[in-house]
């Protein structure tokens, strides 16, 4: 197998000679090899990023079990084989246990060596594979790392995929935490509008006093405090798209300003006489009932229509409990990466637990959970899954 790819076999051999002759062996085989002292060994992997590294654990002035520990944190797809002492099966324990994939007793036999290098890069090979096949499955299931497989999320990819393309407004309804923005980027993304710019405002998160100006944009003096001309949000999103989040907060006054917007595509910044003409593509979100705020007064009538052509709504995870173990695998490679972790897949009791859970916080809460697991997790198996403070798994 050794033949068929260039594999890069880091050596750290406190024997001179030892390393001299291991080295001439696994070349002779087609490894591809660099030694070096074991003071180096972290410097060289970082830079070399060998497939896997030979590590004696008796190296002058270096811990090799400490050294294993920080080469799979470095790269956690490298494999690691120690050379270990004769006679210390506690040695050989400790250092499987740090992540070494399999040891060999001193004096070092070569056939052995390559041999279980071969195994060691052969399970290598196949967790490669794997990764990619996972990746081919979440590409099937995911939009914009929306990730999804159950009959709820699939029909509303599919409807996603049949609108974007549209110039239609659309409004996306959903709970807290189901992903109606990630939605919104993959109505974007996938328009004729994907080369012009996305602008996104969230009308909960800015007081009321202030929305009118950062859309609309304003002249200088047009009230205390604008020093300067300021282009609004609709005049940036020109040529693109423009998210208006949580739209059901937005002032009934500026209702009536976007209302006029989207009827004559054209509009004043305030304190100015200059028209501006708009051309964008309206999405809005929201996680509130808009029907109950149509019937309450809180939204005009006439907006309303007007803003949901078509309507997706993002089922809460609690009603698609099967894209959880789909979901939990995407979040546990990604935290794997971002923090170096050796942690590889969730015990099957985990993913039980989590199942069950109601998530009230829906997708962000799991990611969330997630997280935390990978930071505290010891060993390549998340046992126990920390669950959100203050709230308990029903």
């Amino acid at each position: 197998m050794a033949h068929n790819r260039n594999w890069r076999v880091l050596a750290l051999e406190g024997s001179v000679p030892t390393a001299e002759g291991l080295t001439h062996a696994l070349q002779d085989v087609g490894f591809e090899v660099k030694k070096c002292a074991g003071s180096r060994g972290e410097e060289v992997f970082k830079v070399w990023r060998p497939h896997i590294a030979v590590v004696d654990l008796r190296l002058d002035g270096v811990d090799g079990m400490d050294l294993i520990r920080r080469f799979k944190r470095l790269e956690p797809q490298s494999e690691v084989i120690a050379l270990t002492e004769s006679d210390d099966e506690m040695q050989s324990a400790e250092a499987i246990r740090r992540g070494a994939f399999d040891c060999v007793e001193k004096p070092v036999d070569p056939r052995l060596l390559v041999e279980k290098l071969n195994r060691a890069l052969k399970q290598k090979s196949l967790a490669e594979e794997n990764e990619q096949l996972k990746a081919k499955l979440l590409d099937r299931y995911r939009l914009e790392n929306v990730i999804g497989r159950s009959a709820r999320m699939v029909e509303l990819f599919d409807l996603v995929e049949s609108v974007a393309a549209s110039e239609a407004n659309i409004l996306i309804q959903g709970e807290n935490g189901t992903g109606k923005e990630l939605i919104a980027n993959g109505i974007h993304y996938h328009s004729k509008r994907t080369n012009g710019p996305f602008i996104k405002i969230n009308c909960a998160a800015i007081p009321k006093d202030l929305i009118e100006s950062e859309l609309f944009g304003y002249k200088k003096g047009a009230f205390t405090g604008a020093m300067t001309d300021r282009e609004g949000l609709l005049e940036a999103a020109e040529g693109g798209s423009l998210l208006l989040d949580e739209v059901g907060e937005m002032p009934p006054y500026l209702q009536t300003k976007l209302l006029r917007v989207l009827q004559e595509r054209e509009y004043r910044p305030l304190g100015s006489d200059r028209t501006v003409r708009v051309d964008f593509r309206l999405l809005c979100a929201t996680n509130a009932d808009l029907d109950s705020a149509l019937r309450d007064g809180k939204i005009r009538e006439d907006l309303y229509f007007r803003i949901n052509t078509i309507v997706l709504r993002v089922p809460p995870l609690r009603e698609r409990s099967e894209d959880i173990p789909l979901l939990c695998d995407f979040f546990l490679d990604r935290f794997r990466r971002r923090y170096q972790r050796n942690v590889r897949t969730l015990a099957p009791a985990v993913y039980h637990l989590l199942i069950r859970n109601r998530w009230a916080g829906n997708v962000r809460e799991l990611e969330n959970v997630i997280e935390r697991a990978v930071l505290v997790a010891q060993g390549t198996e998340i046992r126990s899954a920390p669950s959100r403070p203050g709230r308990a798994t029903s």
